[in-house]
């Protein structure tokens, strides 16, 4: 007899094997997969409009000999081997199946409900949902999550990119979908046909007893599967991987514990390369270690001998400056001394949050500086240069150990959003998993990454509101209403403007005109102190220019001033002097705050006993410590 013949296979169920050898290559889904959990069936079990659909079922307890067994969920998931669909469809369907299970989309706990009590004062967490809608709901979060990864290719006809709603959890999807009101019950981000669900048994939401042992453990392998596949590729990506027989440095083992160990800075470690060398630290004249936001590389001297605690230090330290982006807000300020004030911040923060053990050398933490923020110290330290001018950081005297930066400070790019990213995102799994004390400054500053900040014209603006509330409107009876003819008996009055005289509603603006000003940006700054004077009803300004002088140009509508501006002379004046002729006017109002324009390049201290704001082009800083208000502008 000769032998049988190879049982054949269908194209589409090719392309079915060949998409999940394409799931398990992945680092994440492969380690997910479990053949008990796969079911192949044909059109004539799932009917040809639908690929694959996922059932979470409860498998009863047991009583045995040894007392109850915990009560297991049974989660599978059907494929449909004769359905059309490329390998990467399949690889992609495969794994939207699997989130479905391993986010708990099945699990009680996880839907939108309420809290029910009892009668001895016990509560429980009840689920209370539209099915469809959750089914729906938990469809657009993986398929948003699996669009972030970009891993394989959604089967559906429509892109996520279509849905604009939110995509934080599955409940504000849900609750969102819900409030619109327009549902049309399709689901074109689901794996089932378009008018089916693709999950089987929410009927049934799942409830796990702690006390017994009942958990999801789908759930628990992705979290395992996430963290070992996290480790390899982010090592990867980050120049931690090693070849075989390679051992590690003290300072990427380091590294590689905050990936695995410290949600926080675990994102922002494992995009940084790590590099022990002597020879490289020779050459950037490193004496400890320091920081290349250019390059995201972080250089440790393995001569300095670190011990491992002092290397949690240090490397957290360095992460810190890239993640804050401390780069990017020096801002014209001096860079070794914005460094120095950095330093401070962020050892006072690891001090507190117990990262590590602080060096002996590079120590620049001060009891009394606690709670400040960079740029509260940075003006403290330039009032006393000559003492912060040589301080030790961890680059050595002198040097700051930041590198770089002035490539990518000026616009967003891939790594400065990496870095953003990374310490946001760090700080929000930290926060859900408990994992250890964050200070009130440093959360604060993190929140505020993610935060645009707020333009100079629209915080002028606000200046602006402060000091200049609304005309009020009274009524009065010297002007009649407009309608007092249709009731001649009954008086009506009108609103009308309440009298103010002339410069009760005005301020002060003291012009930098010396050659050092640019005449552009000077004009830019004007017409918006024009626009939203106008927009206040302030009718007066009283202007005074300054160069090497200061010359009282009165009263003038705030349109007017650009036209009366001259630039002259060669750089460098005194406003002094200029303010001082304000606060001696007599026909100046003594609560009128005064609004100062300049480039900076002015004398190194002033007295203004009143009410005031700089107005300074970005990039540039005054020689003092200004108590006012700043607008840093820009064309």
């Amino acid at each position: 007899m000769g032998s049988r013949a190879k049982k054949r296979i269908s194209p589409n169920e090719a392309a079915l094997r060949a998409g999940i050898a394409l799931h398990d290559e992945n680092p994440l889904f492969g380690e997910l997969h479990r053949e008990e959990h796969y079911h192949i069936e044909d059109n004539r079990k799932m009917g040809k409009q639908t690929a694959a659909y996922v059932s979470y079922t409860s498998i009863p307890r047991k009583n045995t000999r040894w007392g109850w067994n915990a009560a297991k969920w049974r989660g599978e998931i059907f494929l449909n081997k004769d359905f059309p669909l490329s390998p990467e469809q399949w690889a992609y369907t495969i794994a939207h199946c699997e989130l479905h299970l391993a986010f708990g989309h099945f699990d009680g706990d996880r839907m939108p409900g309420y809290e029910k009590v009892y009668e001895d004062g016990t509560e429980e967490w009840v689920a209370s949902i539209d099915e469809k809608l959750w089914n729906a709901a938990c469809d657009i979060f993986i398929a948003n999550f699996l669009d972030g990864i970009k891993f394989g290719q959604p089967t559906g006809k429509l892109s996520i990119s279509v849905y604009t709603g939110p995509t934080a959890d599955e409940k504000s999807i849900y609750t969102y979908l819900q409030e619109r009101g327009d549902f049309t019950w399709e689901f074109p981000f689901g794996t089932g046909s378009p008018f089916e669900m693709d999950m089987k048994g929410l009927e049934h939401p799942a409830v796990y007893d702690i006390t017994k042992n009942e958990r999801n453990e789908f759930a628990t392998r992705f979290a395992l599967a996430l963290a070992n596949s996290v480790t390899r590729v982010v090592g990867e990506a980050g120049g931690h991987d090693k070849k075989l027989g390679e051992k590690q440095s003290p300072s990427e083992k380091t590294a590689e514990w905050f990936i695995n160990h410290y949600p926080l800075l675990g994102g922002l470690a494992s995009g940084f390369h790590v590099i022990e060398s002597f020879d490289e630290c020779r050459k950037n004249e490193i004496s400890l270690a320091a920081v290349n936001v250019d390059e995201a590389k972080i250089y440790v001297n393995p001569a300095a001998g670190l011990n491992n605690e002092e290397l949690k230090f240090v490397l957290a330290h360095e992460f810190l400056h890239a993640g804050l982006q401390h780069y990017a807000r020096c801002q014209g300020r001096d860079r070794y001394l914005w460094n120095v004030a950095c330093d401070y911040v962020i050892n006072g923060w690891l001090q507190e949050m117990h990262i590590g053990e602080m060096p002996e050398r590079g120590e620049l933490y001060d009891e009394s500086l606690k709670g400040q923020s960079a740029e509260e110290i940075y003006d403290h330290i330039i009032s006393d240069f000559r003492k912060f001018s040589k301080l030790n950081t961890f680059r050595g005297y002198g040097k700051g150990d930041i590198i770089g930066g002035e490539g990518i400070s000026s616009g967003t790019t891939s790594l400065d959003d990496f870095y953003k990213s990374a310490l946001q995102n760090g700080l929000e799994y930290h926060n859900e998993t408990g994992r250890g004390y964050i200070p009130a400054g440093l959360v604060e500053e993190i929140r505020a990454l993610s935060m645009p900040p707020i333009p100079w014209d629209v915080e002028l603006g606000r200046w602006f509101d402060l000091h200049f509330a609304p005309i009020a409107v009274k009524r009065s009876y010297a002007r009649p209403s407009r309608r007092q003819g249709s009731t001649p008996d009954i008086p009506r009055p009108r609103y009308v403007i309440a009298e103010m005289l002339e410069h009760d509603r005005t301020f002060g603006v003291v012009v930098d005109t010396s050659g050092s000003m640019d005449t552009k940006m000077l004009g830019y700054a004007l017409g918006a102190i024009a626009s939203y004077s106008a927009a206040r009803e302030v009718p007066y300004a009283r202007v005074v220019f300054c160069d090497a002088n200061a010359y009282d140009a009165g009263y003038m509508a705030p349109e007017d001033i650009a036209g009366r501006v001259a630039v002259k002379g060669r750089g460098g004046t005194i406003l002094q002097p200029g303010v001082d002729l304000l606060l001696a006017a007599k026909d100046f109002p003594k609560d009128a705050p005064i609004l100062l324009i300049t480039d900076g390049y002015i004398e190194s201290q002033m007295r203004i006993p009143r009410e005031h704001a700089f107005l300074i082009p970005k990039g540039h800083r005054l020689p003092f410590r200004a108590k006012g208000k700043m607008f840093y502008f820009s064309v």
